[in-house]
């Protein structure tokens, strides 16, 4: 065995099968619990669309736009186009980037607890002081402290749920942090419904709110147990046993715990993450990290629901009606998720991905070809033909509540190995904050600029994620989460890059345990 190598290898075999356990009620209250993460990120969506479109808002910090959205013989498509109100809602998720990378090691060193309460602590100072706020600077570094609070709570929380569920219902589980993002964004617009009436101050109302999520996140991360999978890393073997017999409801957990331990030595083996993460065997797994969060921005989505109310309004909608018609597709997103969680386990990751970027695609090119036709400058849409946009972007939005909007957070979270995994998900936060924030950024401009054809931007950019999925994205459905790594030297593309082995070395490509291969 000269030559052989001696290193831990992380898990060598399946053993998927040999898992015991049942679903216990401890597991799923501690997944709701944490799942809350999820809606402060989903709140800060729902509130800042409908703050950013009324008067009183306007008028204390971004005059100009308040006069320009006056003005009759302006570009219906162009009213609401300024950057610095871009700022607003955009700042926040350039924050959360820096900060989702920040949090990497602190999650891996300190466990997945750690990150949630930082995310909650932070997430209420922002919210305190953008309430508060007297003038633009103290708005946008009330933003930033929301957005660090956002960078924390996504790194972590797809993360503990993605250790805690089951493997037959990972999938499901790790949707309570979309359903909780989804209930965020519709609890944010009735309330933007509400404090619309009360002229000037009830932005400050619907802005101070965002600290109730906040201080159920902080409380949630306090009382939650740490998973089994951060506590073995960490060295805390009998404790991360203890936990996974608990969430399981049984003492026979051989089969899974020495996954966790197999994978646990190799993770203590690699002291840099983030460069062995660039390693040809992880290529699929950063694959995936870059482009699902990157199409799942893509899509459109968090444009419509950012500006939903100010979109709305572009297409002639009163204020009071603009918020209605958004509060509704807050309301159908978080409605949709359910149909996600029922059947992710059942038909898989795949055929929702595929169905939805399809139905995606339909729903864009009508709206598009409605606006181009019907609506203009100094035009507004009739009755009926309003009905009909929002009729479709509510089927737009079912579309994506059961497809990319939970699975662009669930199939990143369950593919990486233990060894990479915290820094695998701070890739995938911090590439979902960047698009967030270009578009968010850049979509008033964009709106101005392309017009209807903003729509059919967006359906170009699902095509080419849903021929993605179908040509590149393995079925991750019951597949335990430390196992991962077989599925990837199973597909017909990744197994070319993915060793056959877990012995291969990477440096010259050929299997270091050459000795012991060639004496069978």
């Amino acid at each position: 065995m000269a030559g052989g190598s001696l290193g831990p290898t992380g898990v060598a075999k399946e053993r998927a099968d040999l898992y015991q356990g049942r679903v216990t009620a401890y597991v799923i209250g501690t997944c709701l619990i944490a799942a809350v993460g999820g809606s402060i990120f989903g709140y800060d969506i729902g509130i800042s669309g409908g703050v950013t479109s009324m008067d009183g808002f306007l008028q204390k910090f971004f005059p100009d736009v308040y006069r320009s959205k006056q003005h009759a013989h302006e570009s219906n498509y162009c009213k609401y186009d300024n950057q610095v109100l871009a700022s607003f809602t955009s700042s926040l998720y350039l924050a959360g980037l820096v900060a989702s990378l920040v949090a990497s090691p602190i999650t891996r060193n300190y466990g997945r607890r750690a990150s949630i309460i930082c995310g909650g602590v932070s997430f209420l100072t922002g919210a305190t002081l953008n309430a508060a706020a007297q003038n633009l600077g103290m708005l946008l570094v009330g933003r930033i402290m929301l957005g660090v609070g956002i960078g924390f709570g996504n790194q972590a929380v797809p993360l503990y749920l993605s250790e805690m569920a089951p493997a037959h219902l990972r999938g499901a589980l790790n949707m309570m942090f979309q359903l909780a993002t989804t209930l965020g964004i519709f609890t944010a617009n009735m309330i933007n419904f509400g404090t619309e009436k009360l002229r000037p101050w009830g932005w400050r109302l619907s802005l101070g709110l965002a600290a109730a999520p906040a201080l159920l996140m902080t409380v949630g991360g306090l009382l939650l147990p740490e998973t089994p999978n951060s506590l073995v890393e960490r060295g805390n073997n009998a404790e991360g046993r203890r936990v996974l017999e608990k969430i399981r409801g049984t003492d026979n957990v051989n089969a899974e715990f020495q996954d966790i331990v197999d994978a646990s030595e190799l993770a203590k083996a690699i002291k840099h993450p983030f460069r062995n993460i660039l390693k040809r065997k992880n290529r699929p797994q950063l694959v995936m990290a870059i482009f699902m969060p990157t199409f799942q921005i893509l899509t459109g989505i968090n444009s419509i629901l950012f500006y939903a109310p100010v979109l709305f309004q572009s297409m002639g909608f009163g204020g009071s009606a603009s918020l209605y018609a958004s509060a509704l597709t807050g309301a159908v997103l978080f409605s949709s998720t359910f149909i996600s969680i029922a059947t992710v386990d059942k038909w898989g990751r795949r055929a929702l991905l595929i169905s939805g970027g399809i139905q995606m695609v339909v729903c864009q090119c009508i709206v598009a070809v409605i606006l181009g036709v019907k609506f203009g400058n100094n035009q507004e849409l009739s009755k009926s033909f309003s009905i009909l946009v929002v009729t479709v972007i509510c089927l737009f939005v079912v579309a994506f509540g059961w497809s990319w909007g939970p699975l662009g957070w669930t199939i990143p979270s369950e593919i990486f190995p233990l060894e990479t995994r915290s820094a695998g998900q701070s890739i995938t936060v911090a590439v979902n904050l960047l698009f967030t924030f270009i578009i968010g950024q850049a979509f008033l401009s964009l709106l101005c600029a392309l017009k209807f054809g903003i729509f059919l931007f967006f359906a170009g950019w699902i095509t080419i994620m849903t021929i993605f999925v179908y040509v590149f994205l393995p079925e991750t459905k019951g597949v335990p989460i430390e196992e991962m790594i077989f599925l990837w030297r199973k597909h017909w593309f990744w197994k070319r890059t993915v060793p056959a082995y877990p012995e291969l070395d990477e440096s010259n490509g050929r299997e270091s345990n050459s000795v012991e291969m060639g004496s069978r």
